[in-house]
């Protein structure tokens, strides 16, 4: 019997004003939690965008057991459209509430920091020991097996070795604006490194969906509740969290389970850019590149009508002639 595999997708809806009153409310108003790296509106900005995630998952992913979507309250109200484009059946969904995952740890609720989330869906009930955790902006734009996310033993993370120690030059020179140090993906990555006692490379992660495993998490966190709450003590994203995804690649990379596979390979990032004819050919370079089945289509809420549109559009086309699961 094949071992299952979950996905889960942390989401929210920032355009819900009652979920916008409950953010502006523990908004202390200091500059830094209104800025974008911190805590400002285009990191909660739905545009539909969970729909075709869910789509591509079901359509290039059918193996998958069970889709868990991780809200504050909140439903995408996507399950009428999902069966009416499935008739025969599709991958069940379940939405899990923040207060599911945080149970026991509800003083840290509400929160709107994505790092925090991330650090508790592990606590999922009923979540499978191999799982994926996916943005509501990743789209599979072409046909996966498991094995593009777990080999035997191994788990497959998509990612480019990065220096560290240049990582941390980076950051160290990296200019302030009005006092305020922005915050970076890669940030995340570094302070990874030092919980896991240092390390002279790490896993740069792509906007790729990433392959996990439940147990880690478990045996990890037993008796580091320090650790954990240093993650989910801040409501808005903060310069000390961790990518706690990177903790177990490092931790598989050490055993010589983790197979790196280099971003770039699968993956086509697009993100709203003021250039003209940008959008044109990064959706062109994607339709040429048959190996490339993973699509990130980062803050597209920022983008202009004409290239919003555009992207719409090609999401669409690439998931709407493949409207059954492919076997």
């Amino acid at each position: 019997m094949t071992e299952a595999i979950d996905i889960v997708i942390p989401w929210v809806d920032g355009n819900d004003p009652v979920h916008s009153a409950k953010r502006h409310g523990f908004n202390t108003g200091s500059n830094e939690e209104n800025l974008e790296d911190v805590g400002g509106s285009s990191r909660f900005t739905s545009i539909g965008e969970i729909f075709y995630c869910i789509l591509s998952i079901n359509i290039y992913a059918p193996f998958i057991r069970k889709i868990f979507i991780v809200t504050d309250g909140q439903d995408p109200m996507i399950g009428e459209e999902i069966s009416r484009i499935f008739p025969d059946g599709h991958i069940p969904m379940e939405i899990i509430d923040h207060k599911v995952i945080f149970r026991g740890y509800e003083d840290y609720l509400p929160t709107f920091n994505s790092r925090a989330i991330e650090t508790m869906i592990w606590r999922i009930p009923g979540l499978s020991e191999r799982f994926i955790l996916m943005n509501d902006d990743f789209i599979i734009t072409g046909k996966v097996s498991p094995e593009d996310f777990f080999q035997g033993d191994s788990t497959v993370c998509y990612a480019k070795m990065y220096l560290t120690w240049w990582a941390r030059l980076m950051r160290l020179l990296r200019p302030s604006r009005n006092g305020h140090k922005r915050i970076s993906f890669k940030d995340s990555m570094v302070n990874a490194v030092d919980i896991m006692g240092g390390s002279r490379r790490f896993m740069f992660l792509g906007h790729t969906p990433r392959a996990l495993r439940k147990s880690f998490y478990e045996d990890f966190f037993t008796g580091r509740d320090d650790v954990m709450i240093r993650n989910i003590r801040h409501r808005f994203r903060h310069a000390e969290q961790y990518n706690s995804q990177e903790l177990f690649y490092i931790s598989e990379y050490r055993k010589g389970r983790c197979n790196v596979i280099d971003t770039d390979s699968r993956l086509v990032y697009l993100k709203p850019k003021d250039k003209k004819g940008y959008i044109d050919r990064k959706l062109a370079m994607f339709d040429s590149r048959l190996d490339a089945v993973f699509c990130c289509v980062n803050a597209l809420s920022l983008a202009c009508e004409e290239d919003r549109q555009k992207v719409l559009d090609w999401v669409r086309n690439r998931l709407y002639q493949n409207l059954r699961p492919l076997p």
